[in-house]
C-alpha cells in the first residue's frame, strides 16, 4: 500500500541551514538582545541556521511578487502602486511568536529592496473587555469568536490596496485591554508581518478569511508539554515584572506563593490555552506555507515547506 503523498517537503535542521547559501548575519548580539521576549532562548547561532534561509526564501518570494505585478500592470496599460507582501505567523501562546516575528522582521528591513517591514499583532483587534464581557467571552480570550475579524479584515484590505497608511488598534498587555483612541499608523510597507493565535482559521460562515490576503504564511509548532511548561515558566518570570505594575490586570499574581503561582499557570493552560490550541490553532497548521518544528530547547528541529 502506498502512503498518502504529503503536501509538505521535511528538511532537517543541518540541511536548512545550508540553504542560507551566502546570506549574510546582519543582527548583532545587542541587537537580538532587544528582540527577545521575556522567556526566549535564541542565539545567533539559531538566527543564523533557521532565521537567514528563511529570510532568503522570503526575500526570493517578495521580488517574485513583485516581478509578477509588474507583467499584470505591463498587460493593463496601468500603473498601479506597490502592493505590500504580507507574511501571517501563527501558533500558540507561548510558542514564542512575537519574538520569532520580531527577529524576522528585523532581518527583512535589512535586505535593499524591501527596508520598510511593518510587524502588527492581531491582539489589537481583541474585542475591547467591556465588549468580551458583555458577551460572556472574558473567559474566550483569544479564541476566534473575541476578535473583531470584520476590522482585521478591513485593515488588511487597506493594506492590499496599497493605501498610503493603514491604522490598527494597540493593545496593552499590562491593562490586559486594548487601549481606547489609540492606534497604530502604519504607512504603506513593503512588507507586513501579522503574527497571531488564529491568523489561519477558517470558518463555516464567512466567505472572506484573514489569510485569503497572506502571500506566505509560518506556523511555530512543538509539542503541548513543552508549551505549557513555557508558558509556566513566562508566568513565573512575569509574576516577579510585569505583574507587580501597580496598573497590571495581573496584579493580584504578582502575592500568590511559588507553589500556588504554578498551580494558577497550569490552570489556566488547561482550561483556556491548551483548549485554544487544541481546538482552533493546531488545526490550522497544515495551511501555513512553512512549518518550523521547536524542540524542548526551543530550538528549531525540522522545517516543513509547502510543495509550490
Amino acid at each position: 500500500m502506498h502512503e498518502a503523498a504529503s503536501r509538505f517537503v521535511t528538511i532537517g535542521r543541518d540541511e536548512w541551514a545550508a540553504l542560507r547559501a551566502a546570506t549574510p548575519l546582519t543582527l548583532r548580539e545587542d541587537d537580538l538582545a532587544k528582540l527577545r521576549g521575556i522567556n526566549d532562548q535564541i542565539d545567533l547561532d539559531e538566527v543564523a541556521t533557521v532565521y537567514l534561509p528563511l529570510s532568503r526564501l522570503l526575500n526570493l518570494n517578495v521580488n517574485s511578487a513583485q516581478d509578477l505585478a509588474r507583467v499584470s500592470s505591463t498587460f493593463l496599460g496601468t500603473i498601479t502602486p506597490r502592493v505590500p507582501y504580507v507574511i501571517g505567523v501563527a501558533g500558540s501562546v507561548a510558542v514564542g511568536k512575537s519574538t520569532f516575528a520580531r527577529i524576522l522582521q528585523a532581518l527583512l528591513a535589512r535586505w535593499p529592496d524591501h527596508p520598510n517591514v511593518g510587524l502588527v499583532t492581531t491582539d489589537g483587534f481583541l474585542y475591547p473587555n467591556k465588549e468580551l464581557k458583555a458577551r460572556g467571552l472574558m473567559e474566550r480570550k483569544g479564541f476566534p469568536e473575541s476578535y473583531d475579524t470584520k476590522r482585521l479584515l478591513a485593515f488588511l484590505r487597506e493594506i492590499k490596496s496599497g493605501a498610503p497608511e493603514a491604522s490598527a488598534p494597540v493593545y496593552s498587555h499590562v491593562v490586559y485591554d486594548v487601549i481606547d483612541g489609540e492606534e497604530l499608523v502604519v504607512p504603506r510597507p513593503d512588507i507586513l508581518i501579522l503574527e497571531g493565535l488564529n491568523v489561519l482559521q477558517v470558518t463555516n460562515t464567512a466567505n472572506e478569511f484573514v489569510s485569503d490576503y497572506f502571500d506566505f504564511s509560518i506556523y511555530l509548532d512543538a509539542d503541548e508539554d513543552d508549551i505549557r511548561e513555557w508558558f509556566v515558566q513566562r508566568f513565573m518570570k512575569l509574576r516577579e515584572s510585569v505583574f507587580t505594575d501597580p496598573n497590571s490586570f495581573f496584579q493580584h499574581f504578582a502575592v500568590l506563593s511559588d507553589e500556588e503561582a504554578v498551580g494558577t499557570a497550569q490552570a489556566i493552560w488547561d482550561g483556556i490555552n491548551g483548549l485554544n490550541l487544541s481546538e482552533n490553532i493546531e488545526p490550522t497548521r497544515e495551511r501555513a506555507s512553512l512549518i518550523l518544528r521547536k524542540g524542548r530547547d526551543h530550538r528549531i528541529t525540522e522545517v516543513r515547506l509547502h510543495k509550490l
